[in-house]
């Protein structure tokens, strides 16, 4: 068994201890907590507890969960979306909400199983041939690797920082011009869950560059470019540059609403339930041929709706 222990911060003082830890837990459903509480696998300062109770600042959340056995990751029949792929590699379009691999909570359902009943032999790689990842609730393009070689090869452009990855962002506030965030990531000291820039000598160094697409009056739709690919980096970075995505419970804070904001815009925002960001473009060295591939994602459909919605209640 494996046991998880987390503290609440101040910030979520006043929310229900369930919603509390959704935040918290962001690659675990809702309803998955409300049944590790229910059934006394979550205790709060060594106690069971309701989660409706309300947090009050400071509690202890011990999580018990059962250890995560990655030769126990079996195929399953998950629809992926399959852009590209040859004797060496795999490039899919991940669709929100979707878990990269096993893990405490998702021991099932993930698109490390979805790949092993595409491709059964890739249970003979270190982790189904997954070489990066994306968070459950960001949507966008991932190499897998088929072969040892083809993964050792992805994992050095990956350290060496020569992948290119492109992604789509809409932030809050109204960017004039684009830039570089040259800011070392770590854990939070406040807040171990999360992220966050730290002072130089006690994180990795983590560089994006972010580009305006489009500006609205109170957003801007931005392409941010990794130079790094640090936990969390592109909305660790926008929201140290005080322009946190929109829809990111742990990154953004509360939904904010401009002055005199139409109801539509309102509605669009309450509604929209993920953080705004898509990995749009991949561009990486073939493993065994060395030829520059590149692939592009359109924007998800809720993304799009999104961004028609500023088009039409928060024009510049």
């Amino acid at each position: 068994m494996n046991l998880l222990k987390i503290v609440i911060p101040d910030r979520l003082i006043g929310q229900r201890i369930d919603s509390a830890l959704a935040v918290m837990l962001p690659d675990f459903s809702r309803s998955k907590i409300t049944s590790w509480v229910r059934s006394g696998k979550a205790l709060l300062n060594s106690k069971t507890f309701k989660p409706k109770e309300k947090i009050m600042g400071g509690e202890i959340i011990a999580l018990t969960l059962e250890k995560e056995k990655t030769n126990a990751w079996l195929g399953e029949d998950i629809a992926i979306d399959v852009v590209y792929e040859d004797d060496d590699i795999i490039v899919v379009n991940k669709p929100v909400g979707l878990v990269t691999h096993p893990g405490a909570g998702n021991w099932t359902g993930t698109l490390a199983n979805a790949l092993l009943h595409y491709d059964p032999s890739l249970a003979n790689l270190d982790r189904a041939g997954i070489v990066h990842r994306l968070d459950k609730n960001t949507s966008g393009l991932m190499v897998v690797a088929r072969s040892q070689l083809a993964q050792k090869n992805l994992v050095e452009q990956l350290q060496t920082h020569t992948v290119s990855r492109e992604y789509s962002a809409i932030v809050y506030g109204h960017m004039i011009s684009g830039g570089t965030i040259d800011a070392p990531i770590g854990r939070d000291p406040k807040d171990r869950i999360r992220q966050a820039v730290v002072e130089e000598g006690t994180g990795k160094d983590a560089v994006t560059h972010y580009r305006v697409i489009d500006r609205f009056a109170h957003h801007t739709h931005v392409k941010c470019i990794l130079e790094t690919g640090r936990t969390h980096q592109i909305r660790v970075h926008m929201s140290h540059a005080e322009h946190p995505l929109i829809a990111d419970p742990m990154y953004g804070g509360k939904i904010r609403f401009p002055k005199k904001a139409d109801e539509g815009l309102k509605d669009a925002l309450k509604s929209f339930k993920r953080q705004a960001l898509h990995a749009k473009k991949l561009t990486i060295s073939h493993p065994i041929t060395g030829e520059e591939m590149s692939w592009k994602a359109p924007l998800p459909q809720d993304l799009q709706d999104l961004l028609a919605v500023l088009n039409k209640f928060d024009p510049v």
